[in-house]
């Protein structure tokens, strides 16, 4: 039989829990409050930006003409389109020799990609020379970064803003010559940056690039495990291919070897070159000695995303590649076929 003070104690156990219980409620009901007002904050903030995004687009317009009519130390480097430049190559034998921001940077003092991790003032002074070059034989490619982006992908736009800032930007134009024509250095990059990458329009260009070594008997200058053509059928229309390897990476420690090893071949030879900032200066030297040089760059990776037709870059077996910022294993290139074209190796 319960007691009347078991029974007392009881109630009080339960008034305790009870008046807990109405506490607890209230603060829930407190916490509840602030976030529905830090809520409606955020809706207030997130229509507030609407609204100033959608004044900015319908005023950009106006502004940017009066920046135009009114430009301050500014200009767009006058780009032609791939096309042209393939047109030069194939029709008139001109070399092509490419700037991207890795040769950039360089030029600047500065590191950017893994090809070139070595600071090297040579280096700095002939990009910076080529760069500026008078050679009529010489096509000089930048990227068609400067204005309108839409024809890109929203990932490469997005990669072209982050970079291309203010002050780099700055930094471009004031090496640029306002009244040279360039051609367009992604010309060697037909798939991946492109918006239309899903289309048949990447195989159309691919097309048009194979031209360069249509039937020509050809030496590659290629980094150590670049495998230029390995593995795919993008050279399969040269009538031959020979090979000089060097570093993967700061390939300009052996320039002077990999200058002469060229020199020593038939002047009739195409060279292709894959050596990032080192393959634009071999470029001009070779074109400056009578032969015919073209900085083709990761077209090779580029028809590898291709067949593999995911529109974006993925490693490849068995291949080096700078942009992909996964570690790569170094798997040697035992291809028979390939290891029978190397003429001279100072990898």
């Amino acid at each position: 039989m319960v007691s009347g003070m078991d029974l007392e104690q009881q109630f009080l156990a339960l008034v305790g829990i009870v008046e807990g219980l109405q506490k607890k409620v209230h603060q829930l009901e407190a916490e509840n409050k602030v976030l529905i007002r830090g809520h409606k904050q955020l809706l207030e903030w997130a229509e507030l930006n609407q609204q100033d995004n959608a004044h900015f687009q319908e005023n950009a317009v106006y502004e940017l003409q009066d920046a135009i009519a009114q430009p301050s130390n500014t200009y767009f480097p006058r780009i032609l389109g791939g096309e042209s430049a393939i047109e030069e190559i194939v029709t008139h034998g001109k070399s092509l020799a490419r700037f991207g921001d890795g040769e950039f940077a360089a030029i600047a003092g500065r590191i950017r990609h893994k090809f070139q991790t070595e600071l090297d003032k040579t280096l700095q002074e002939k990009l910076q020379a080529v760069l500026q070059s008078e050679n009529e034989r010489l096509l000089v490619g930048i990227a068609d970064n400067y204005g309108s982006l839409e024809k890109y992908t929203e990932q490469t736009r997005r990669e072209i803003r982050a970079y291309l800032t203010p002050s780099v930007r700055k930094e471009h134009l004031g090496l640029l010559n306002p009244h040279k024509a360039y051609y367009d250095a992604y010309v060697t990059r037909p798939y991946v940056i492109y918006q239309d990458n899903r289309t048949d329009a990447p195989q159309v260009r691919f097309a048009n690039l194979k031209k360069i070594w249509e039937g020509r008997d050809c030496i590659f200058v290629e980094g150590k495990m670049t495998g230029l053509g390995v593995g795919n059928d993008l050279f399969h229309n040269a009538n031959s291919i020979r090979r000089i390897l060097a570093p993967a990476e700061n390939a300009f420690s052996r320039y002077q070897e990999i200058l002469t090893a060229c020199l020593r071949q038939n002047k009739d030879n195409l060279f292709l070159l894959a050596l990032g900032p080192t393959a634009t200066v071999l470029a001009s030297d070779l074109c400056e000695a009578g032969c015919q040089a073209v900085d083709i760059g990761h077209a090779d990776l580029e028809y590898e995303w291709f067949l593999k037709g995911r529109g974006h870059r993925v490693p490849i077996e068995g291949k080096y590649n700078n942009e992909i910022g996964t570690d790569q294993p170094i798997i040697p290139i035992e291809d028979k076929t390939y290891l029978s074209q190397v003429i001279a190796d100072f990898s």
